[in-house]
């Protein structure tokens, strides 16, 4: 049975006008069973409208609901969502190109959540991408503080993908939860740093260049505990990408006993140096802040604080317009309470009421 009423409408263009407002504004419908329309969609764009790897996230949402979409079709600005009751069972999901398996998962995982029994996803496409966070984020930032919250939630690196073809697979097992528990998370000093780099069909001196670069810049900065990781594909290890690719991560681990998360893609033509630097320049710029979480993890938090059962609170190394985003769809849909307080160097300071949401 799916949801009937009056849609609440949302605005695809406030703020940085993406495809973020779309999926989460879907995945919150979902969750609290509100009939959805999604006006202006990825207005601020070139070129606007839906693309296949926005289409897939509405349509995997759609299918853990058993709901209805209208409108659902590439370049199309703006759809209505009829959720019906969230499923459990597995489910394929095929971006069909290199669209992000991790951006899939950020509206499916808060659904898959508060199902009526365990969820399997299984996501194929890109698996490090551009503009995305790469699958290792989720596995080491986001989903430590998620299982503080009560998510029991795991994903698994099946095989890598990367543009242009993708071909990347992630596996997703989650449990159900009945109600999620509020975050404080204010401080948080670095005590070790993880470097890691990876790469598809290249040659093994590229991640190697990567990492030795990556912790030559940390050490001089007085990061004495530096730990380097690698991993090298090439096309006979069924984990390796169908097309090259590249990149690195850098994990500040915390005496709080979380992470945080800077990454970079390799480009062609841009030396794995310059690579590494990019990585470490803006993990430096958003540690010097001495906030705990990073600006990526900030916008992700937001709809699970929205859901919790209390007052959650964390500082963030600085607003982006994709938190803005985030704090908006919260109070629209959900119905949450979000204030944000700007602590000038010391970044910023977020907390949110959340409405105790539990299963339906």
């Amino acid at each position: 049975m799916t949801a009937v009423g009056e849609p609440v409408v949302v605005d695809g263009s406030f703020g940085e006008g993406g495809g973020q407002i779309l999926r989460m504004a879907v995945s919150a419908a979902a969750l609290l069973g509100k009939p959805l329309r999604v006006v202006n969609i990825r207005a601020k764009r070139n070129p606007p409208g839906l693309r296949p790897q926005h289409l897939v996230a509405v349509k995997g949402v759609a299918d853990l609901t058993g709901g209805r979409v209208e409108g659902l079709r590439i370049g199309s600005t703006a759809i209505e969502f009829y959720p019906g009751p969230v499923r459990s069972g597995r489910f394929v999901i095929d971006a069909g190109t290199a669209g992000s398996t991790t951006l899939m998962l950020q509206s499916l995982l808060p659904v898959a959540s508060f199902a009526n029994g365990d969820v399997e996803l299984e996501l194929r496409g890109g698996t490090n991408n551009p503009m995305a966070p790469p699958v290792e984020y989720v596995t080491e930032v986001l989903l430590p503080v998620l299982r503080r919250m009560g998510v029991r939630a795991e994903v698994e690196l099946v095989r890598r993908g990367f543009y242009p073809r993708g071909g990347g697979v992630v596996r997703a097992r989650v449990r159900p939860v009945e109600r999620l528990s509020p975050i404080e998370v204010v401080e948080g000093r670095p005590v070790r740093v993880r470097v890691f780099a990876y790469s598809c069909n290249l040659p093994s001196h590229i991640v190697e260049r990567m990492v030795r670069t990556a912790s030559s810049m940390l050490r001089s900065r007085g990061f004495k505990d530096v730990v380097e990781e690698t991993e090298v594909l090439q096309r006979d290890d069924p984990k390796c990408s169908p097309d090259p690719g590249t990149g690195i991560l850098v994990l500040v681990e915390l005496d709080n006993g979380l992470r945080m998360g800077f990454d970079a893609l390799g480009e062609r033509g841009v030396p794995a140096e310059k690579v590494a630097e990019r990585a470490v320049g803006e993990a430096l710029r958003q540690l010097s802040t001495g906030a705990p979480v990073d600006s990526h993890l900030s916008d992700q938090l937001v709809i699970w604080a929205a859901l919790a059962d209390g007052r959650s609170r964390y500082r963030a190394t600085e607003l982006t317009s994709h938190a803005e985003t985030a704090a908006y769809i919260a109070e629209k849909v959900i119905g949450a309470s979000f204030e944000i307080e700007d602590l000038g160097n010391r970044g910023v300071l977020f907390t949110c009421d959340g409405i105790g949401f539990s299963r339906r």
